[in-house]
Parts: C-alpha cells; sequence; structure tokens
C-alpha cells in the first residue's frame, strides 16, 4: 500500500502537508501538552511564529539540518538511555508523525499494538486472553504459547533496510528527504544503525519496519493468533511441535530481512495454565496478576513518596487485573 497520489481509495499524503505552517502550529499545540513549563519550551515559546515560519523555510528549501542530541538515563523499570532532540526537532518529529502516521496505519496488522491510535498495552493484553480463549477452546484443551523478543531492538534497528522499507511505502521523495535527516541524525554504537528512544518518530518507524515481521507471521507462517507490541510478541496454539518448529524460520527471517536477533535467554514455550509473562502482567486463563518485581517497585515509590497522583495511577492500572489485596495495600497510603 502506497502513500501518495496513487493511494488507493483518494488517500494522500504530499511534503507540504507535513511542513506547511499550519501542520506545524496544529502539531505545536500537541507538542505543547505537558511541557509549557520547560524552559526550553518556554524559550522557543517566545517567538513562536518568527521560529515556525523560519523553520518552514528551511524545510521548504531543504537547508534544515537536525539538531544534537541530550542524553541522559532513566529507570522504566530497567535502565534505559534517553536521546532528547531540541525543541525544533520535536516538534518536526510531532509534524511528521502527524501526517504520516493515519496512512502508514492502514498498512498494519490488526494485532500490532505499540504506540498506535485505539490500541496500547491493556488492548494488547485483552486481545491476548481472547485468542488463549480461542486456541484452548474455552479451556478445554491445552494451549501453548510461544513468547519472545527482541535483543537491544531500538539499538539494532538498521538505517538501511528502513530507508529501503520506507521507499516501498512512501512515494513522495521530499517526504522521504525529511525522514533520512531524522534517521541519520542518530547512530547507537555502529554508525548507520540504532533509533533514539526518545523521538516521537523512533516509534512510527519500528511500527513500519516490524510490519515486516507482522507480514511475514501471519502470512507465510500462517499464525493464526499472534500479537506483538513493540519488540515483545507472543503466538498462541494447541500444537506445541508447531511453535518449536517456527522459531529457527522465525529467526533466519528476522537475520537475513531486518538484522535482528531473538533475545536468546528469553525464547520460552508454555502453557496458558502455567501463567505466561507478557507486558507486565502474568496472564492465566481466567485471570491476570502483576508481576511481582512491578508489585514491589510501587511499594517502594509509594513508601518514599505517597503522591496522590502516582496512587491513582497505579489503582488504575491495577484496574485492568486481580490484584485486590494489591489495591488494599496502595489504598493504606491515600490520606483519610
Amino acid at each position: 500500500m502506497l502513500l501518495g497520489g496513487g493511494h488507493k481509495g483518494g488517500f494522500c499524503v504530499c511534503f507540504y502537508d507535513v511542513v506547511s505552517i499550519d501542520n506545524l502550529l496544529h502539531s505545536w499545540q500537541e507538542f505543547l501538552k505537558g511541557k509549557r513549563k520547560k524552559k526550553d519550551v518556554q524559550k522557543f515559546s517566545m517567538n513562536l511564529m518568527d521560529n515556525i515560519i523560519e523553520l518552514h523555510h528551511e524545510l521548504m528549501g531543504k537547508t534544515y539540518k537536525h539538531g544534537k542530541y541530550q542524553s541522559f538515563r532513566i529507570n522504566d523499570p530497567k535502565p534505559r538511555q534517553i536521546h532528547k532532540s531540541p525543541v525544533r526537532d520535536r516538534l518536526i518529529h510531532h509534524a511528521v508523525c502527524r501526517q504520516l502516521c493515519p496512512f502508514l496505519d492502514r498498512v498494519f496488522i490488526p494485532d500490532s499494538f505499540s504506540c498506535r491510535v485505539g490500541k496500547g498495552t491493556h488492548k494488547a493484553i485483552n486481545r491476548f486472553r481472547s485468542f488463549a480463549h480461542k486456541a484452548n477452546k474455552n479451556n478445554t484443551r491445552t494451549c501453548w504459547i510461544l513468547k519472545c523478543d527482541i535483543k537491544k531492538f531500538f539499538k539494532n534497528i538498521d538505517h538501511e533496510v528502513l530507508k529501503k522499507i520506507l521507499v516501498e511505502n512512501i512515494p513522495d521523495k521530499d517526504i522521504l528527504w525529511l525522514l533520512n535527516q531524522i534517521i541519520k541524525s542518530f547512530s547507537s554504537k555502529k554508525i548507520g544503525v540504532g533509533l533514539p528512544l526518545g523521538n516521537l518518530t523512533s516509534q512510527l518507524f519500528v511500527n513500519i519496519y516490524m510490519n515486516k515481521f507482522d507480514q511475514f507471521v501471519k502470512h507465510k507462517l500462517k499464525a493464526k493468533y499472534y500479537v506483538r507490541y513493540s519488540d515483545d510478541f507472543v503466538i498462541i496454539s494447541p500444537y506445541k511441535a508447531w511453535l518449536k518448529g517456527i522459531i529457527n524460520p522465525i529467526q533466519i527471517f528476522l537475520s537475513e530481512n531486518l538484522k535482528l536477533e531473538l533475545h536468546p535467554g528469553k525464547i520460552f514455550i508454555k502453557t496458558i495454565n502455567s501463567g505466561v509473562d507478557f507486558l507486565g502482567w502474568v496472564n492465566f486463563p481466567d485471570h491476570r496478576i502483576l508481576r511481582t518485581t512491578t508489585k514491589r517497585r510501587m511499594l517502594k515509590k509509594l513508601k518514599s513518596n505517597p503522591d496522590i497522583a502516582a496512587i491513582e495511577s497505579y489503582l488504575g492500572l491495577l484496574s485492568h487485573g486481580n490484584s485486590n489485596e494489591l489495591k488494599a495495600e496502595i489504598l493504606k497510603y491515600k490520606s483519610p
């Protein structure tokens, strides 16, 4: 499926749609949410129209160069290296995603749940549960789950492979030029490899990158019950031998087509009855419970800082599973 003038059904997006002053202004309003008090954002806001017009002219004249990244570490829960772009570049990331996401989304399978409108972790887990019920015929037969994730996913996205995939989907050469400016602005340890965790466009890029894998799983492997969220995926089947047999083809496809590899220590085949850890929850046929490490982290944070917003956030999360005891413990931190 193509973007641009030749797109079926009359859907199209062109370079000017992305870089227009109107799109930049709308993107600024979206970008601004929750960031108004940030100093770099306030500085850009002081001369907003001048900055946006300058950016528009740079983009139209193809003189735009992506700025340098600021690097810092977070624990979420494991340590992650985040790379933050300057405000003007983050505005462009929003402008790109605002225009391209609705069109690229049409090529994705329904069961890819990461960073898409109307998707997310809770819907991915619910889909996983629905598929498990279908595969085990409402718990009347054994159901097996192959669970994998990809080793150092963002760090190993190959730029040349990504650009080739983008060319297959976007016929507008000017849009491709802009996407290339963003892609080449960052490399991990090896030049031409890696995407920054801090960029909004990185989420779009990995979705279209992994769409190649999704199509392989659905159409070549003929996996009926498959759910993916970013680099985590599960394939469900009543046949354990079949799941064992597709591990090698999966590894070969990822290596040869996407230059990625499965994390060797995170390939599991388990029954749903024994509990499958997927997206932070341990899933069983008729219920799910929060991962033990996540529970401990929650309680540790509340003990040091019983913030009401954090309490409400945790209670909202727990409403998606079976965690009455943990809810009661968290409620103790609420002021009487």
